[in-house]
């Protein structure tokens, strides 16, 4: 077998896709002409692979059942986000027993819990955006798209997915999606895997360290990057932490219409039909700061993303279909705040409270028309947005903090100024974004991945402080059970 590369129009681009096996797919935009890149496999006489070829598209897993297996060595996960899913899964595949502890509930129960938060009628600390089954990524948009460059295959992380009910697209599509309405049914095929095989997975519980350290068992620790308390605890007991760059901003969302002009140059509605709703990833300098997109979500919503009450965060999602008005995106400015570990942590979230104190009832978040925030003006009124909770005028340019304001304001115009129309007033910013990534990393060796100061902590994730998004997240799972794997596989 071999591959074949095509450049072609959007049209032509369908009509293969749906007769022959791709392996690759990306869009290329850059110019008005808008093109597919399609790679197609193709047999050793150069004619294309029928889509429906009995081809296999990957070799399958094989776990092993340890169901009563009182020999097969156990490993505790912390947390049942991509990371600890993955580490589960993986250790099954090698014959170890996984033992899951979950702060938040099943997901199929979050659903209520999350569906209580867009309605603006109650917050549930423990189920919620951020904790549940499934981690922040199972109703964050299910993007599946990293620009990690660790090693590992990130490869088998798509056939993993795709082995538990994800779409085909996601084995070749270069930005490959789920859907925030597709991956919680993927979740709990994953659960049920855990649990034929014999793991094990505790929902509603919090962990004790200090218990762990006594049962001398490797544990992956996998708390994702929300799990404030559990980053105190960490440090209470001298766990090695260390605080890292991480980026706060706000949401940015605009009429969806608007962005395809933009980023399209203005194609037919049916070229669009045919493409899907166009994203972008933007980025530039602002005084050594550096300003970007983060998790663009095109046809999506805004929604709560917070751990407490007494803060105001939001983040984006969409569903499969990526159908609704709306374009949104994350824009942050990198900060390299500098201090300890927990003072860090404190002012991420000073940051949210001081959101919240600016917002209005309940989790009411504080906006502001775009323009108006680089031209320092109130907005009298605000347009639509998806943000189910309700948004109320705030003068954002005001109070989010140096160097965020002053950035945000350069970076805006700095991403008109390539595309022209993206600074405008029938845009709206939605605070605040300050989850884009963790501003701690749980220290561990290189070459082990275990804690320096704890050997039997495996930091993984993004709760650690090595990952990005659910696609790095699995993948440092992954990377962390097989150190497990070789190292403990024979003798725990």
């Amino acid at each position: 077998m071999q591959t074949q590369l095509l450049t072609v129009r959007p049209q032509e681009a369908k009509r293969l896709e749906a007769t022959y096996r791709v392996v690759r797919r990306s869009i290329d935009a850059r110019q008005r002409d808008i093109k597919v890149n399609l790679t197609l496999l193709a047999d050793d006489k150069g004619n294309f692979v029928p889509r429906e070829a009995p081809i296999p598209l990957y070799e399958p897993p094989h776990f092993v059942d340890v169901t009563g297996k009182s020999d097969a060595p156990k490993v505790h996960i912390i947390g049942a986000g991509p990371a600890g899913l993955f580490a589960a899964l993986t250790l099954l595949e090698h014959g170890l027993k996984p033992i899951v502890f979950e702060r938040g509930k099943p997901v199929s129960e979050r659903k209520r819990d999350i569906a209580q938060l867009n309605r603006n009628i109650a917050f549930n600390p423990e189920s919620n955006y951020c904790f549940g089954e499934g981690g922040a990524g199972t109703f964050s948009d299910g993007k599946l798209f990293s620009r990690s460059k660790k090693r590992g295959n990130m490869q088998r992380v798509m056939e993993l997915f795709h082995h538990f009910g994800a779409p085909d697209t996601v084995l070749y599509e270069a930005h490959a999606h789920i859907g925030s309405d597709k991956l919680p049914r993927i979740i709990q095929n994953m659960r049920e895997c855990i649990l034929a095989h014999g793991g094990e997975i505790h929902f509603n519980t919090c962990i004790d360290i200090s218990r762990f350290d006594a049962e001398g068992l490797p544990t992956i620790v996998a708390i994702g990057h929300s799990a404030h308390d559990t980053y105190r605890l960490l440090d209470k007991v001298g766990v090695a932490l260390e605080a890292k760059g991480f980026a706060m901003g706000v949401r940015a969302e605009h009429p969806q219409e608007l962005i395809n002009s933009l980023f399209y140059h203005n194609v037919s509605r049916e070229e669009v039909e045919l493409l899907g709703n166009a994203s972008y990833s933007l980025v530039t300098q602002v005084n050594g700061h550096g300003v970007y997109s983060f998790c663009m979500c095109p046809g999506g919503h805004i929604v709560p993303a917070g751990s407490s009450e007494d803060g105001c965060v939001v983040n984006g999602m969409s569903a499969s279909h990526r159908n609704s008005p709306f374009a949104n995106s994350g824009m942050v400015v990198e900060l390299h705040y500098g201090g300890q570990a927990m003072q860090v942590l404190d002012y991420q979230e000073d940051f949210e409270r001081l959101a919240k104190q600016h917002g209005g009832v309940g989790l009411q978040a504080p906006a502001q028309r775009m323009g108006d925030f680089v031209e320092g003006r109130h907005s009298s009124n605000l347009p639509e947005c998806s943000y189910l909770p309700g948004i109320v005028s705030s003068r954002m340019d005001e109070w989010l903090p140096e160097p965020i304001r002053s950035c945000l304001k350069r970076g805006f115009r700095d991403f008109d100024r390539k595309y022209h129309g993206f600074l405008t007033n029938e845009a709206v910013i939605v605070g605040v974004e300050s989850r884009s990534s963790s501003p701690i990393r749980m220290v561990r060796d290189t070459d082990t991945l275990q804690s320096v100061s704890h050997p039997w902590i495996y930091p993984c994730g993004e709760g650690a402080g090595y990952a990005g998004g659910i696609t790095s997240s699995a993948l440092d799972g992954i990377n962390a059970a097989l150190k497990i794997v070789e190292k403990y596989g024979k003798s725990v």
